[in-house]
C-alpha cells in the first residue's frame, strides 16, 4: 500500500474513521508542542518565539497532512507547507536533529491517539494504518530534510563566498576587480567603513535555551535587516559579536547612518554599537583599523549605543596615542584607586552625557549620592565634573586610564 492509493481504503478503528482522534487539530497541536518542550530536550532549548511562532504552525500541518492521509486525500499542498518552514529553520539556523525529534516524538503522540480505542477486530486496519503512518513518516523526514539542505546550501552559495572574498580583499588591500566583476558587483570609489559590536542576546544567557542557536538568529536577524537597506551594495563580514561593514559613500547620506544602526539595533533586538571612517577605496584596510581602534575606545569608555564617527571623537582617539601625554593624563585618576565606586560613577556620569538621573537609575542609588561622590572625586584629584576645565582632564585622564592598563 502506498499513500497515493490509500483512497481505495477505508480505515476504521471501533468504527469510527482512523483520523477523528486527530481532528481537532489547534487544540492537539498545542498539547503536542507542550509536551515536546517538557520531553524532548533539543525543542526545550529553542527561543521562546520559534516555539509559538514555527514549531506550532508545523505541528498543525504534520497533524493536518495525517488527517489527510488517513483519510485517503491529496496532500501535496501540505508537502510544499513544510519545506518552506524547513527553508526558513534552515536560515534561522535551527539544529536538523531538534526537528526531527519533534516530527518523530509527534508521530508517536498521534500513534498512540489512534489505537488507543482499537480491539482485536481491528487488527487488519491498524496494520494497514501502521504502514500508512510509516509512509507519512518517509514523507515528512524526506521532503523536510531535502528542503533544510537545499537552502542552507544556498545560504553559503557560491556567491556568498565570492562576496565574503570579495570583502577580505577590500579590507586586505588585495586586487578586486577580478572578484568584483564575477559578483556582479560594482567597487565604489570610496566606502564608510563600520567596525560593528553586536553584545549577546539576554536568551544567550539563559541555561535552559541554546546560547548558540540565540546567538545564530540574531545574526541572521542583522543581516536580513542590513540587506533590505543597502541591498547588495553593503558589504559585510559578520559574527555573532560584531564585524565590519562596507557601505559605498554615495550610496547614502551621512546623516542616514544613525538611523541604518538602530534599524540593525533593532533587528538583533539588542543595542548595537558602532563606529564609521570614510576612506578613499585603496585606504579601506587603514580605515578598518582605525574605526576598530576607535569602537574599541567608545566601548571602554561605556558610552551608549550608536553610531559614533572619527570627527566627534578625535580629541579622544589622540589621547589613546603612546606617549608621556597619554601616561600623565592616566596618572590623574590615581587617588581614586582605594575608592572604585568614585571611579564608577565618574565614568557612569560621563557617559551618560553628564545626566545625574540616568547615572543614578542605573547605578540604583539616589542622585544625592551621586552629587557626594562628584564632590568627593573633584576633593581627591583636584579637578571638578561639575566645571568645564574639571569634567574636560577627567574624561582625557578616563581615556588615557583604560589604555594604560592594558
Amino acid at each position: 500500500m502506498t499513500v497515493d492509493s490509500v483512497a481505495r481504503t477505508k480505515l476504521t478503528v471501533s468504527g469510527q474513521p482512523m483520523s477523528a482522534p486527530l481532528q481537532d487539530v489547534r487544540t492537539l497541536s498545542r498539547h503536542m508542542v507542550g509536551h515536546f518542550v517538557e520531553n524532548v530536550v533539543p525543542c526545550g532549548t529553542l527561543p521562546g518565539d520559534a516555539i509559538s511562532g514555527d514549531v506550532t504552525t508545523i505541528t498543525r500541518v504534520c497533524l493536518e497532512l495525517a488527517v489527510s492521509v488517513l483519510d485517503g486525500q491529496d496532500i501535496p499542498e501540505k508537502t510544499r507547507r513544510l519545506e518552506n518552514a524547513a527553508a526558513g529553520w534552515a536560515r534561522e539556523g535551527v539544529p536538523i536533529d531538534t526537528i526531527h525529534h519533534a516530527i518523530h516524538e509527534g508521530f508517536k503522540l498521534g500513534l498512540d491517539l489512534v489505537v488507543s480505542n482499537a480491539t482485536v477486530t481491528d487488527y487488519s486496519n491498524l496494520v494497514d494504518g501502521a504502514k500508512l503512518v510509516v509512509e507519512m513518516l518517509d514523507r515528512v523526514t524526506v521532503s523536510i530534510s531535502m528542503a533544510y539542505v537545499r537552502e542552507l546550501r544556498s545560504v553559503v552559495s557560491e556567491h556568498h563566498t565570492a562576496v565574503h572574498t570579495l570583502t577580505s580583499a577590500l579590507l586586505g588591500g588585495h586586487s578586486t576587480s577580478t572578484m568584483a566583476r564575477e559578483c556582479g558587483i560594482e567597487i565604489a570609489a570610496a566606502y564608510r567603513v563600520l567596525a560593528v559590536a553586536i553584545p549577546a542576546h539576554p536568551d544567550e544567557a539563559v541555561p535552559a535555551l541554546d546560547g548558540k542557536v540565540v546567538a545564530r538568529r540574531k545574526l541572521r536577524r542583522v543581516q536580513a535587516e542590513l540587506a533590505i537597506r543597502c541591498g547588495d551594495t553593503a558589504l559585510s563580514l559578520l559574527s555573532v559579536d560584531g564585524g565590519t561593514v562596507l557601505l559605498p559613500a554615495q550610496a547614502r547620506a551621512d546623516d542616514a547612518l544613525d538611523e541604518l544602526i538602530a534599524q540593525l539595533s533593532k533587528a538583533a533586538q539588542v543595542p548595537i554599537t558602532a563606529a564609521v571612517v570614510e576612506s578613499p577605496t585603496a585606504q579601506v584596510p587603514s580605515a578598518a583599523d582605525q574605526a576598530h581602534e576607535l569602537l574599541d575606545m567608545v566601548q571602554r569608555l561605556r558610552c551608549v549605543p550608536g553610531l559614533y564617527r572619527f570627527d566627534d571623537m578625535a580629541l579622544e582617539y589622540q589621547l589613546t596615542r603612546p606617549g608621556p601625554g597619554r601616561e600623565y593624563l592616566g596618572s590623574l585618576l590615581d587617588p581614586l584607586d582605594d575608592h572604585p565606586e568614585l571611579l564608577e560613577t565618574l565614568q557612569r556620569h560621563i557617559s551618560n552625557n553628564l545626566n545625574r538621573q540616568r547615572t543614578a537609575r542605573l547605578m540604583h542609588i539616589h542622585t544625592n549620592t551621586i552629587d557626594y561622590r562628584l564632590k568627593r572625586v573633584a576633593q581627591l584629584t583636584g579637578f571638578d565634573p561639575t566645571q568645564p576645565s574639571g569634567l574636560w582632564y577627567l574624561r582625557s585622564a578616563l581615556v588615557a586610564r583604560s589604555y594604560r592598563t592594558n
